[in-house]
């Protein structure tokens, strides 16, 4: 696993992110959801796509880049709103400790294997080994979706 120094965004992930929102809004299904909070100092909304994925019936999203400002935006809101295609879905994002995380963060390769790559490239993983996504509890903020 790459240490947290080495972890850095990828150029160009945020322009793909403000590409795929907008298209998103024109009525373009994506494969992945966006999500929208408040944003944690201003209060305007914020929107990023994710990739939510099932494990054991469960749904979860990753916040697979340590200290993304969407997941510290998610921290401090109380709910959130998630669209995927036409469906739109108030949520609870309830933050997983980490000793709980690591069996979900061990299948995330296998679940969502297009979140693999970016994690590569942004130095925050060097492989898609299994345990090397499970050593990721505590570092990357696993979230439970709950319907509200």
């Amino acid at each position: 696993m790459a240490n947290e120094s080495t972890v850095r965004i990828p150029r160009w992930l945020k322009p793909m992110n403000r590409a795929m929102v907008a298209v998103s809004r024109v009525g373009v299904s994506l494969p992945m959801a966006l999500l929208t909070v408040p944003g944690r100092k201003s209060g305007k909304p914020r929107t990023t796509p994710v990739t939510p994925f099932e494990y054991n019936g469960v749904e979860y999203v990753l916040g697979g880049i340590p200290g993304a400002d969407w997941v510290k935006n998610v921290q401090a809101a109380d709910l959130a709103e998630l669209k995927l295609g036409r469906r739109r879905r108030t949520v609870r994002l309830v933050e997983i400790p980490a000793t709980e995380s690591e069996p979900v963060l061990r299948e995330f390769p296998r679940l969502v294997p297009t979140g693999v790559p970016v994690m590569i490239k942004s130095g925050v993983v060097t492989s898609d080994d299994p345990d090397e996504f499970a050593a990721l509890a505590g570092r990357c903020v696993l979230f439970r979706i709950d319907d509200v």
